[in-house]
């Protein structure tokens, strides 16, 4: 069977999608519910693709190609359909990528990263992430307006951590960390897409500080999943910076399920590609139907998830705790 894709002929290969013919001949087509040897079903439109024999937009993930197909996987009006595509997923992704004290640091300090050190323990490295970046045992906080402490999340429910305290309270109990400035200082992309959360409401605020005790009091909002995560991939390539839309789910956010081991599930996140569902035994689920449908996993469904399952996760919904 031999079909063209941008114009150029391709004998299709027995039980090959579109999609995949397609990525075989060197075009790049993004896809969030699709993922190589792994059950799935379209629902991103992601991937949309305009069959140029019958005028039709088609998902590239799951159809199979018939004889003399003329696909567009490239032009300006396929990469539009691609972009509506993924802001509307975006006005259904509630999530801070990155946290925002992170976001302000002058110096470039990961403070939710050094945070999350200090919260398990790991005083050694938080200092050493604190030394990343200072001149210890200079650190600059002194002098320093702390846009860090003013765009804490936690401020928003009752008062922002104490991020210099917990910096210099670090830099005392330690006489020399060596630094590794080279490798470890983080930079804010401002090319990235960034999620952005938007104002807690009353109940949330509630649940957060009856539910987050750490010994920062940190809320830990940066996405754990970030570095992985194919929604803020595709949508920097996209050119997408900030979300077009407001928030239009009413989930709960920064509700973790924790699933087990260090394997956590946050719904808020979950953008109901059905990947988890249709990839595990038992263990996630579809509630309800249309507008309304939720990914859930019942309590006794969690010892049936594999850590696996976090690697075919397209938004960082599920996935595995660094720390």
């Amino acid at each position: 069977m031999q079909i063209t894709i941008n114009n150029t002929p391709i004998e299709i290969l027995e039980g090959e999608t579109i999609l995949e013919a397609a990525r075989r001949m060197g075009y790049t087509i993004p896809s969030l519910c699709y993922a190589k040897g792994a059950r799935h079903k379209s629902s991103c439109m992601v991937c949309a693709v305009r069959n140029n024999t019958n005028g039709q937009v088609i998902p590239s993930c799951t159809t199979f190609p018939t004889d003399g197909m003329q696909i567009d996987t490239e032009s300006e009006e396929v990469k539009l359909i691609r972009s509506l595509s993924l802001e509307l997923l975006l006005s259904d992704h509630k999530a801070d990528c990155e946290a925002p004290c992170s976001m302000v640091c002058p110096k470039g300090l990961d403070v939710e990263k050094m945070l999350g050190y200090y919260d398990s323990g790991d005083h050694v490295q938080a200092c050493q992430t604190i030394a990343n970046v200072f001149d210890l045992p200079e650190i600059a906080c002194d002098t320093c307006k702390a846009p860090c402490e003013k765009a804490c999340r936690r401020g928003t429910i009752d008062k922002s951590v104490s991020i210099r305290e917990i910096i210099k309270e670090m830099v005392v109990r330690f006489d020399s960390i060596p630094s590794n400035k080279e490798t470890q200082i983080r930079k804010n992309d401002k090319n990235i897409y960034h999620s952005h959360l938007g104002r807690f409401t009353d109940k949330e605020k509630a649940r957060l500080k009856q539910t987050v005790d750490t010994p920062s009091r940190c809320l830990h909002c940066a996405c754990a999943g970030r570095s992985d995560c194919k929604l803020r991939l595709y949508a920097t390539a996209q050119g997408i910076r900030r979300p077009r839309y407001e928030a239009s789910s009413t989930l709960p956010v920064m509700d973790r399920q924790h699933i087990r081991g260090k394997l956590w599930f946050e719904q808020a996140k979950c953008i109901r590609c059905g990947l988890c569902v249709y990839n595990s035994n038992n263990g996630f689920t579809f509630k309800d139907r249309g507008f309304g449908m939720q990914v859930i996993l019942p309590e006794e469904n969690r010892n049936n998830v594999a850590e696996e399952l976090a690697g075919l996760c397209p938004t960082g919904a599920i996935y595995i705790a660094s720390q």
